[in-house]
């Protein structure tokens, strides 16, 4: 399984809109079958928070389906799987409150995101329980990932876990690879 973008209908009237923003037959036929069993929601203050790149390895491996309810983010998912000839690639999207779409990152790809905009939430379904014993972090500027990240010029606001984070190519072999190599950011409807 690789990211995927997903666009939930908006039904809107004079009153403004409603989104049915989860519906597990719904992402079952779109491709999504994770159980998703716990629900985060950040909030960031400042544009140019910078948070990731994040995984959870087995037995508490995560698969994450992120929107952002407040503000705009860019988010990017990596690809960390064992053996994948697409290993240490990224996609990315612009996820907005305005936009609603929702960025599906399985289990083998590591997640971070920057904010665009000032006084953000972010809020992502996870498919397993939070586990600090299984929590993984990949610096976010690590040149052998090189992610494009659009922080015109901004520092980044970090978290110290996330500035003292280890370069990829230390990342021991942990996700196997499932037969999928990552390639252009799929859009799906839910």
């Amino acid at each position: 399984m690789v990211p995927k973008l997903v666009r939930v209908r908006r039904f809107g009237d004079g009153r403004g809109w409603f989104s049915e923003s989860y519906n597990a037959v719904r992402f079952a036929d779109a491709g999504i079958r994770d159980r998703f069993v716990q629900d985060n929601h950040s909030f960031s203050a400042r544009k140019g928070t910078l948070r990731g790149l994040h995984f959870q390895t087995a037995p508490h491996a995560q698969a994450k389906l992120v929107r952002c309810t407040a503000g705009a983010i860019w988010d990017v998912a990596v690809d960390i799987r064992d053996g994948s000839p697409t290993r240490g690639r990224w996609v990315g999207a612009r996820l907005s409150a305005e936009g609603g779409e929702q960025f599906y990152v399985p289990v083998g790809f590591a997640h971070g995101f920057v904010t665009l905009t000032e006084n953000v939430q972010v809020q992502y379904k996870a498919s397993d329980y939070y586990a600090p014993e299984s929590e993984g972090v990949v610096r976010w500027d690590d040149p052998d990932i090189g992610i494009a990240w659009p922080l015109d010029g901004i520092e980044p606001t970090l978290s110290d876990r996330d500035a003292a984070a280890p370069p990829f190519a230390g990342l021991a072999a942990q996700f196997p690879y499932d037969g999928e190599p990552l390639g252009v950011l799929e859009e799906i409807s839910a």
